[in-house]
C-alpha cells in the first residue's frame, strides 16, 4: 500500500481512498492490541506472521506491528509461522525484520503445538489448516482471539472463547 501511495505522490495524484486504508489497517492492529490487553493475561501466542500462506515477506505487516507493540509492552509472546524461517529471510525482508523485530529469533516458535502450549491468548493471524485443526482442540483455560477468521463470530471452539475482528 506503502509503494503505491508513494508512486502516486510521484504522479501527483491524490488517492483519498487508498489513503484511508493505511488509517484503518492501523486502526485494526489497535483493536487487535486492545482485545489482547482486555483479556488481562500475559502470555501470547501468535499463529501467523507474513501477509499470507506461501509466503515468508514480512515488509510492513501488520502483525510484526502488532508484535512489536505486545513485546514493547512487556507481554510474553511465541510467535508460529511455518512460512517465515530466519535462515531463508534475505535482503530487504530480512532487513525490515531485523528493524522491526530483532528480537524475533527468540519469540520464534518450531511448532504450533510448542507456541500454544504456554500461552493463554491465542491470535490468528493467518488461516493454514494445520492452525484450523489445532485451534478445534482448545479447550475452556483459552482465548482465541482470531484476526481472520473463517468462523461465525459466536462460534465457541471446544469451549475456548472466542473473539475477534473483522466480522
Amino acid at each position: 500500500m506503502r509503494a503505491i501511495l508513494y508512486k502516486a505522490k510521484e504522479l501527483d495524484v491524490e488517492p483519498p481512498v487508498l489513503r484511508s486504508i493505511l488509517a484503518s489497517n492501523t486502526r485494526h492492529i489497535e483493536e487487535a492490541f486492545r482485545l489482547v490487553k482486555n483479556t488481562g493475561k500475559r502470555r501470547i501466542a501468535i499463529l501467523g506472521l507474513s501477509f499470507k500462506v506461501g509466503t515468508d515477506d514480512l515488509r510492513e505487516s501488520p502483525i510484526a506491528e502488532l508484535v512489536e507493540m505486545l513485546v514493547g509492552k512487556g507481554y510474553w509472546l511465541a510467535v508460529y509461522d511455518r512460512d517465515v524461517s530466519l535462515a531463508r529471510l534475505h535482503g530487504s525482508n530480512r532487513a525490515y525484520i531485523e528493524q522491526t523485530i530483532p528480537h524475533l529469533s527468540r519469540l520464534l516458535f518450531e511448532s504450533i503445538d510448542d507456541a500454544i502450549a504456554e500461552a493463554d491468548v491465542i491470535v490468528v493471524a493467518k488461516r493454514s489448516p494445520e492452525a484450523e485443526e489445532r485451534l478445534r482442540t482448545l479447550g475452556p483455560d483459552k482465548i482465541l482471539i482470531d484476526l481472520a477468521p473463517s468462523k461465525s463470530p459466536n462460534e465457541v471452539m471446544n469451549g475456548a472463547v472466542y473473539e475477534g475482528i473483522c466480522w
